[in-house]
């Protein structure tokens, strides 16, 4: 690939904590559950988005991850924007599933929740993201055993190589009952100090 792309900024989400390229921009109680977290973390960012509470979880932590980085990248809904999304997880929409199966057991007319059975898909976040942003490109939901730098290396600097995206916010959300991670970087051909390669999205990741 010819054409040089960086990692323009990176967001963490555990530990009932967010980190924007590396500082702390909110933390939680250490002992307060994801769903009471995550809940707190989106009035204290301020975040706007009214659909945001009837979100599954991986939706959810999805969702702030991307909100955190467009935010601070200046990316605003009414300027289209050319910017594929590519996520990885490994246990794809399980913890949605989990419940979505529940709630067909708690039935007795077997009339499950239409409002879980719509997340029952991982790649469901990407769509909350997008709409949010008004985000048309491509996107993609990839599922691994563990965390792929190799894979999301060349998948996005190939989406910028080809022209199909100017930027591509790429990594990985995922959501396992209370075991929780987000990782989301932003690859831009604008020259930053961090280059994008496999060894940078490692050391960050």
């Amino acid at each position: 690939m010819s054409s040089k792309t960086y990692i323009k900024s990176y967001c963490h989400i555990k530990n009932n904590s967010i980190l924007l390229n590396g500082e702390l921009l909110y933390k939680g109680s250490e002992e307060e559950p994801f769903a009471d977290f995550i809940k707190m973390a989106y009035k204290n960012l301020e975040t706007d988005y009214s659909k945001f509470f009837k979100m599954d979880s991986l939706s959810k932590l999805a969702f702030l991850g991307a909100d955190v980085l467009l935010k601070h990248e200046n990316v605003v809904p009414e300027m289209e924007e050319n910017i594929a999304l590519v996520f990885s997880n490994n246990a794809s929409s399980l913890d949605t599933d989990r419940k979505y199966q529940k709630s067909i057991e708690d039935n007795d007319n077997f009339y499950p929740s239409p409002a879980v059975f719509v997340y029952t898909l991982p790649n469901i976040c990407m769509g909350e993201i997008s709409i949010k942003h008004k985000l048309y490109s491509e996107n993609s939901f990839f599922i691994f055993e563990n965390f792929n730098p190799d894979y999301l290396y060349a998948y996005s600097a190939g989406l910028i190589e080809e022209n199909k995206a100017e930027k591509v916010l790429c990594g990985w959300v995922n959501v396992d009952k209370e075991e929780y991670t987000a990782f989301l970087y932003l690859v831009t051909k604008e020259k930053t100090e961090i280059p994008h390669t496999i060894k940078e999205i490692n050391s960050r990741y």
